[in-house]
């Protein structure tokens, strides 16, 4: 891993080394999720990808918005926008893999816009600082949004445009580019925080107060 600064290390250095060690059980969707998953379905069922920070703290932020039959069908953490064929945490965390630690969202269009997945995206993290969240430090952690389709691209320059000016004032460090290859993270990522309660959390992962943006 990157390390900010030394008083910083033992923090990171926890963070690292904690998913190797935990025994906690793992824990499937809830219900509905589950449900969702085990239907037909719909032709209109959308991915979206996006990288902002500490994936761990992404996924459960999201889970906790959009889950619950609020229109989130399935989530997978996991890396993209690298070069390099499987990477794993440690190759990624090294910085040398091109990756971005990522979350791919399934979701239901009829039930939660994609707009409205990247408007979120910008409450819950700080997209002004390069390459960074809070105390994680690397090209790993940088903010992104991984495009499915001339749509999307669209939209999210569209919403990242309008974020900077209307939200932080300033022009975000947010890249918006067409997904490449995905590759699921190691099992024991997934819904880290719901089995680890006491999991490292980026502090930079909180949902900001703004006001709706212009149409």
């Amino acid at each position: 891993m990157t390390f900010a600064a030394p008083a910083l290390g033992s923090t990171l250095f926890s963070r690292f080394f904690r998913t190797f060690s935990t025994t906690s059980p793992f824990l499937s969707l809830t219900p509905a999720e589950s449900a969702s998953r085990n239907t037909n379905m719909a032709s209109d069922i959308q991915t979206a990808t996006l990288a902002a920070g500490c994936f761990w703290g992404v996924e459960h932020l999201f889970r906790k918005e959009f889950g619950h039959g609020k229109g989130l069908l399935d989530a997978k953490v996991g890396y993209c926008g690298g070069g390099t064929a499987s990477p794993s945490y440690r190759a990624v965390c090294s910085g040398n893999t091109g990756h971005a630690e990522a979350l791919k969202i399934t979701f239901d269009p009829s039930l939660v816009s994609y707009r409205s997945l990247l408007e979120f995206f910008y409450r819950m993290h700080d997209p002004t600082t390069m390459n960074r969240q809070g105390p994680d430090i690397g090209t790993q952690y940088r903010s992104a949004v991984f495009t499915h389709g001339n749509e999307q691209q669209s939209v999210a320059e569209e919403v990242t445009e309008k974020v900077g000016k209307e939200w932080y004032q300033q022009a975000v460090s947010t890249v918006v580019v067409p997904a490449g290859q995905w590759w699921d993270a190691e099992q024991y990522h997934q819904l880290y925080l719901n089995k680890n309660p006491g999991g490292y959390e980026c502090p930079a992962h909180f949902v900001r107060s703004f006001p709706p943006l212009s149409v």
